[in-house]
């Protein structure tokens, strides 16, 4: 369950919310089937995905990820001034 909670919360678009609401619905179905989580739903990181695809709506995550490219294009440059300042 840990898995599946760190992975759904690093794809993009997914917020404290849906990550809450995800877990309750797999917790809810196996207190409800007596299912262990990976047998119900699979290996976590693939369910992950799937939930985040189902429960995020696509501009949502699609915004979210061009926030994270243009994020990650000014770590890059910060980390290369600092290289080349001998930070």
């Amino acid at each position: 369950m840990a898995r599946f909670q760190v992975r759904l919360a690093m794809q993009p678009g997914v917020d404290r919310a849906i990550v809450l609401q995800a877990v309750k619905e797999v917790t809810a179905h196996c207190a409800q089937t007596a299912e262990h989580p990976r047998t119900a739903f699979g290996d976590p990181d693939a369910h992950a995905v799937q939930t985040a695809a189902r429960l995020v709506p696509a501009y949502q995550a699609a915004r979210a990820r061009r926030r994270n490219v243009v994020t990650d294009a000014i770590d890059s440059v910060s980390k290369r001034a600092g290289d080349i300042a001998g930070l």
